[in-house]
């Protein structure tokens, strides 16, 4: 190929430039999202879009790759990394942070992805201010790379009842738990363009066939901080659960097997008292619609 020049954001050209505005990095962006260029004798131009914060960000994560992996590995991955891309985005809106005295003063001096799939493995080298003023030394660590996502457990008000879900999970599998089958709320990924609002209504009705009524925030939190990048919303939605409410569902794409079960909020609370619920989102959520149930039925 010739001559290569790039159209579009200034953002968006600095990300796929990078320092050495070297073309390879270019051919590599354009190969991965697929961009024809505009061919002008031995003049190649590639135009690289608008920009705006979701498509910098995705820019960001497809350079990453760059050097790592073949640009038709990550287009592969490309639904993963918008979810990504959506979700880092996302995480620029703080809640409140009136009780944390870290600064926010890191450096992060080399990223590596030996692995990159559904999920990604990003090994990380980074220094941060430590609490007694000064600076830590060069540290290890890695981080599972996951979108936002949403939690949400089906209420009914009337019956007094929620639907949980069943499905085989492997986070057990891989701890070495006999019975890797968790009963869960609801639960799903952020696709791009969607609140989490949104996503909660759409996973309702993939993994349990049902159409959601008034949703009601739990919480908004990390489930794993010291390994995960995941950030989950939880929601208690209001619903109408009769008796043959439940079944089997699930997207057949997602190899999915997910099987419905509609039991009383005693029965929840008595299961969770046991140890028989053993996932966070699902505990974490029980516990709140314990405290609110009078007001929801009243």
């Amino acid at each position: 190929m010739g001559l290569v020049t790039v159209t579009g954001a200034v953002g968006m050209q600095a990300i796929v430039l990078g320092a050495d505005a070297a073309p390879e990095r270019v051919r590599f962006y354009a190969e991965t999202l697929q961009i024809e260029p505009v061919t002008d004798g031995t003049r190649h131009r590639f135009d690289l879009g608008p920009g705006g914060p979701e498509a910098e960000a995705l820019a960001e994560l497809v350079m990453q790759a760059h050097g790592a992996f073949s640009a038709a590995e990550v287009r592969r991955r490309l639904g993963s990394l918008r979810v990504l891309a959506a979700s880092r985005v996302r995480a620029m809106t703080h809640a409140p942070r009136r009780l944390r005295v870290g600064t926010g003063d890191f450096a992060v001096t080399e990223r590596r992805q030996p692995h990159a799939g559904f999920l990604a493995l990003e090994v990380l080298t980074l220094t941060h201010a430590r609490f007694d003023g000064t600076t830590s030394p060069p540290i290890i660590r890695e981080v599972m790379l996951s979108g936002d996502a949403v939690t949400v457990l089906p209420y009914d008000p009337v019956r007094d009842r929620v639907l949980l879900i069943e499905q085989m999970r492997v986070g057990p599998l891989g701890r070495g738990d006999p019975l890797p089958w968790q009963l869960e709320a609801i639960a799903g990924r952020i696709d791009p363009g969607e609140t989490p609002e949104d996503a909660a209504r759409r996973e309702a009705v993939e993994e349990a066939g049902l159409n959601l009524g008034k949703l009601h925030k739990v919480a908004e939190y990390y489930p794993t901080p010291g390994v995960m990048a995941e950030y989950l919303y939880s929601f208690v939605a209001l619903c109408d659960l009769p008796d043959d409410v439940a079944g089997v569902f699930g997207a057949a794409d997602e190899a999915e097997d997910i099987r419905g079960l509609v039991l009383s909020l005693d029965a929840l609370l008595e299961a969770m008292s046991d140890g028989e619920i053993t996932n966070a989102p699902l505990l974490l959520t029980a516990l709140w619609l314990q405290r609110e149930r009078d007001r929801l039925r009243g």
